[in-house]
């Protein structure tokens, strides 16, 4: 084709695969007319593959750092082969194709974080410069490839990098609450890191006090510091892997009615079931975590006889960044957590 604006002419064997799929993408240079040349400085790693890299060598970011090596050099791209997930970078602009939709939009230097996942980037790593083992963030020196359709979002000058990026790394997430929130509704999340923490203060600001929130996670320190900033009306502290619990919890603090909508950010797998239990019938529940099982999810609520509508989070819905951004610069507490916790 002409132009290749999803990518495909990276894809090594497999013909017919898009990127994400691929099992390696080629990312070398030179770049090609519908293509965006970026040199990276950081990765921030998707929670659940960071965890599970982490978990397999102990904790030693070290290893950490050979691990994300090996799955580049192997891959072209950063996707982890057990957890199927990757991230996003930011980075500065080297070069625009000539046909990239980018020109006249981006220049070269613009600072720039990729809206699209590690898992379809093109990617080469000449160094790691550092694993910060607490943000999931991994400092680094290299090249990425954003094809014509990959989104992005300019660095903002009012907000840290290292904030900026873990909140774009989920700014699907929010955006996703306020399509799916209605008045009045009475809402769970499951999770209380930064995805957990975006779709609080989206669901709050959504509600106001017409409707009731509610946040489960395991740690006490995050839910209340979520509950002093009043992103939440309710903190439960609860292992998301038990889910006959979480359901007699929810129940117990709604009064019995559950919740019209539910959306899951935790990064660990075997949470499905919670999410579902924890919704009335007739609700939503809508899975953002890439610890997401699809199978175990449908044939979950089957399984139970839950009539709940299943949303898969698509990472991607127009003004997804400006919104994120937008929300750290007018609700004071959510910034406060995510500098506390990302900075």
């Amino acid at each position: 084709m002409d132009v290749d604006p999803y990518g495909l002419s990276r894809v090594v064997g497999g013909p017919g695969l898009f990127p994400q799929r691929a099992v390696r993408l080629d990312p070398s240079l030179p770049c090609r007319e519908s293509e965006l040349l970026i040199e990276v400085e950081r990765l921030n790693i998707d929670a659940a593959s960071f965890e599970q890299l982490a978990r397999e060598v102990g904790g030693d970011e070290t290893r950490i750092a050979e691990q994300v090596r090996r799955i580049v050099s192997e891959r072209g791209k950063m996707h982890n082969p057990t957890t199927g997930s990757g991230g996003i970078l930011i980075g500065r602009v080297k070069e625009l194709g000539a046909r990239h939709p980018a020109r006249g939009r981006l220049q070269v230097g613009d600072r720039i974080a990729s809206l699209v996942s590690l898992t379809l980037t093109p990617l080469v790593l000449d160094e790691i410069r550092a694993v910060h083992r607490d943000t999931h963030r991994v400092d680094v020196r290299g090249h990425a490839i954003l094809f014509a359709t990959g989104s992005y979002a300019k660095l903002p000058e009012d907000v840290s990098d290292s904030v900026a990026l873990a909140a774009l790394d989920v700014c699907g997430a929010p955006a996703l609450v306020e399509r799916h929130l209605r008045p009045g509704m009475t809402v769970a999340v499951l999770g209380a890191g930064k995805s957990g923490a975006l779709c609080l203060a989206q669901a709050r600001r959504g509600l106001g006090r017409a409707g009731r929130l509610l946040v489960i996670d395991v740690n006490e320190a995050a839910l209340t510091e979520l509950r002093e900033h009043g992103l939440c009306d309710v903190a439960l502290k609860l292992d998301a892997t038990r889910a006959v619990e979480v359901q007699e919890q929810v129940a117990r603090v709604t009064g019995g009615a559950l919740c019209d909508l539910a959306i899951n950010c935790v990064s660990v797998q075997d949470t499905e079931m919670s999410t579902i239990l924890c919704v009335r019938d007739g609700g939503v529940a809508i899975f953002f975590s890439m610890a997401t099982s699809f199978t175990s999810a449908s044939l979950g609520a089957d399984g139970v006889s839950r009539d709940v509508t299943l949303l898969m989070g698509n990472g991607y819905v127009p003004g997804h960044a400006d919104l994120t951004l937008e929300l750290l610069r007018s609700e004071p507490g959510l910034r406060r957590f995510f500098e506390r916790r990302f900075a």
